[in-house]
């Protein structure tokens, strides 16, 4: 008889990213990059279309690579003994260029703000509420570093009601942030809503 939910959540350990993590990091993202050559790289790049085809895979491993090992990428990771499960990544909005080209998430007031803008679970994690203590750990060591304002970009569910498909999701769903007290501050876009948390 399998695990439930909560038992499985129950044993897991859930950390910031340390220097010395890319072996964990490879060992979750995989050969793939978590999602098509990603590599945690999305919101890093500044454009998409040709640029993001000239950097995906190789060349994205090799730059999130190096910027786990400066300690300049900022995250969560989740482990299920020796084995990496989850991600959940933050940062300071500025570190984040992508997000300026999405006219759903423009804003003037970006100087001071935080975000939590990515996810990846291994198969078999999601669905027990790992999003939820991945991104309550990120705002917790937002908190540790003075940070005043989140954002997030969780996704919404399908005009039926739906969940999206995993590769979809990345950037989490709307009821793990409501549940820690973001509220919608933006929807220039019916997918793709602006959520803030004041600490």
């Amino acid at each position: 008889m399998g695990m439930s939910k909560t038992e499985k959540t129950a044993r897991l350990t859930i950390r910031e990213l340390r220097k010395t993590d890319w072996s964990a990091v490879k060992e979750l993202f995989g050969q793939k990059g978590a999602c098509g050559g990603c590599w945690c790289m999305h919101w890093r790049t500044p454009h998409g279309g040709k640029m993001w085809d000239a950097v995906k895979g190789e060349p994205n491993r090799r730059a999130f690579k190096k910027l786990v090992e400066s300690g300049k990428a900022r995250g969560i990771l989740a482990f299920d003994g020796n084995h990496t499960v989850g991600w959940c990544s933050f940062g300071r909005r500025v570190e984040f260029p992508r997000t300026e080209t999405v006219k759903a998430y423009r804003r003037a007031d970006i100087s001071r703000l935080w975000a939590i803008n990515c996810f990846y679970l291994a198969r078999g994690y999601r669905g027990i509420g790992l999003s939820r203590q991945l991104a309550e750990a990120a705002v917790r060591a937002i908190k540790r570093r003075k940070g005043k304002l989140v954002e997030a970009y969780p996704v919404t569910l399908t005009k039926d009601g739906k969940k999206l498909p995993a590769a979809f999701s990345y950037t989490g769903p709307e009821a793990v942030f409501r549940r820690l007290g973001f509220e919608e501050v933006q929807r220039l876009s019916p997918s793709r809503p602006l959520y803030r948390l004041e600490l």
